[in-house]
């Protein structure tokens, strides 16, 4: 008995239904990512306005606040200094030293009880542990100290951060930032600061919030190399790099509260 193969026309049809599933599925994720990429101008505004509401009521800046036990209780610790605080999921905390900066190594970093003590006033939601992660040197976690994005992989983090002496090689432009907010990949061993975005989607979040410029105000780059066109950490006229097309860039505001 003699087989009978697919026609021509059987396997352009079945070509075509193959086609429009793959478009159909890059279609859909071309949508998530841009729906992420919308959440991150909500997130900053929405914790940039925390800050300021948790500032004019409590006369203090989140973290660096130097009488929240007094509202929140007292933290069990293993020394004065708040080293193996963990808190996540009850208030109890430990004060900040009220200096007026949220700092990034004052009794077991400021920087991760800025978000336990937002969290505290009911300003944003999640439990936060408010200490540093694991592996110790300022390590950011996306489950227990930091804000979380909905970008993908993408995590907060918050500081005072004065970088105007720069350095050799830095990967961070060199300027005082002040209090800023730092949008990257978890890195787990420091700050998030690895690539999380293109360069053409950071450049659309810059241009909607700010100037377009990755080295001028509000709204920076947190990567020099890859993500833009300067040549140094002091380039500040340098302009975004649209030729690469990577996952090279983070975003570092200036200022912010």
């Amino acid at each position: 008995m003699k087989k009978q193969g697919f026609s021509l026309v059987e396997l352009a049809i079945v070509l075509v239904i193959l086609g429009l599933l793959t478009g159909g599925i890059l279609a859909g994720r071309a949508l998530i990512r841009a729906s992420e990429l919308r959440s991150v101008t909500r997130e900053y505004e929405q914790f940039r306005t925390a800050t300021h509401t948790f500032r004019d009521k409590y006369l203090a800046l989140p973290g660096d606040m130097p009488n929240a036990e007094t509202f929140w209780g007292t933290a069990a610790t293993s020394n004065a200094d708040c080293q193996l605080f963990d808190s996540t999921g009850v208030t109890a905390t430990c004060n900040g030293n009220g200096d007026g900066r949220t700092h990034g190594a004052w009794r077991g970093n400021e920087r991760f009880r800025f978000w336990h003590h937002l969290a505290n006033a009911g300003l944003i939601e999640g439990s936060y542990s408010g200490i540093e992660g694991s592996s110790g040197n300022g390590a950011h976690s996306a489950y227990a100290n930091s804000g979380r994005s909905k970008l993908d992989g993408g995590l907060w983090a918050a500081t005072y951060f004065d970088h105007s002496g720069g350095g050799s090689g830095s990967s961070t432009f060199a300027v005082n930032y002040g209090h800023s907010f730092l949008l990257g990949k978890e890195m787990n061993i420091s700050a998030p600061t690895a690539p999380l975005m293109r360069t053409e989607e950071l450049w659309n979040i810059d241009t909607k919030i700010d100037d377009g410029l990755p080295a001028q105000g509000r709204i920076w780059s947190a990567r020099v190399s890859g993500c833009t066109t300067a040549s140094n950490a002091t380039d500040f006229t340098s302009e975004y790099n649209f030729t690469n097309t990577n996952l090279v860039c983070a975003m570092r505001t200036r200022n912010s509260f």
